[in-house]
């Protein structure tokens, strides 16, 4: 189906419409720890449908500098659109009522450890954002043209894992997976409402620590 990727009401229901269609899968998670992430759909500067980005910040004890979506494991007694929240206020400043909360998908095990639920998010042409220092050092906005350019995502093998790698193109830099599968998984479901499943894609040897 084409589709304006304005950000409007249309889009919004296009998106939700989507996402009710997908039988998203959970897992145990057991030995892991879990946390979840936002997938915030915001106007970029055109007005186009895109996602929030961040560089994390060049301090940090773990993936300093590196493209990571806004989230952070989950509290004593949240739950994954608990913490998406939370982390996505903490981190970019953008504060979304949980009526706007459109749904998740997949959750994606990490080499790392951690259990991650993506957790998609309506923040609307009108969302403003500001980084937090302290976490994040830069903030952009991943449009829907960006996501379906056609010279991504990157699939490769490496000796270390019989599962192909997933990368993304973003700008002119490559995002990895984790956050490349679940941004890739966003595309595919939210917004050609395609089922597509991610998981069993792996990550870079420098991602596994």
């Amino acid at each position: 189906m084409s589709l304006s990727y304005q950000v409007t009401d249309m889009l919004r229901d296009q998106v939700m419409r989507n996402v009710a269609q997908f039988p998203s899968r959970n897992q145990s998670g057991e030995g892991l720890k879990h946390a979840a992430v936002a997938l915030a759909i915001v106007a970029n500067e055109a007005g186009e449908g895109a996602i929030l980005l961040t560089r994390r910040a060049p301090r940090l004890n773990a993936h300093a500098g590196q493209w990571a979506l806004p989230g952070g494991r989950l509290d004593k007694g949240e739950t994954p659109v608990d913490a998406a929240l939370r982390e996505m206020h903490e981190e970019v400043g953008l504060d979304v009522d949980p009526r706007h909360v459109i749904g998740v998908l997949d959750d994606y095990p990490t080499r790392s450890g951690y259990l991650i639920t993506p957790v998609v998010i309506w923040g609307g042409a009108d969302a403003v954002v500001s980084p937090n220092p302290a976490e994040v050092a830069s903030i952009h906005h991943i449009s829907f043209s960006e996501l379906n350019r056609p010279d991504s995502p990157v699939f490769f093998n490496i000796p270390e894992s019989e599962r192909p790698v997933i990368r993304l193109l973003v700008e002119d830099s490559f995002v990895h997976a984790p956050t490349a599968a679940v941004m890739y998984q966003f595309r595919e479901v939210c917004i050609h409402g395609r089922h597509t499943r991610v998981d069993h894609y792996e990550q870079p040897v420098f991602a596994w620590k």
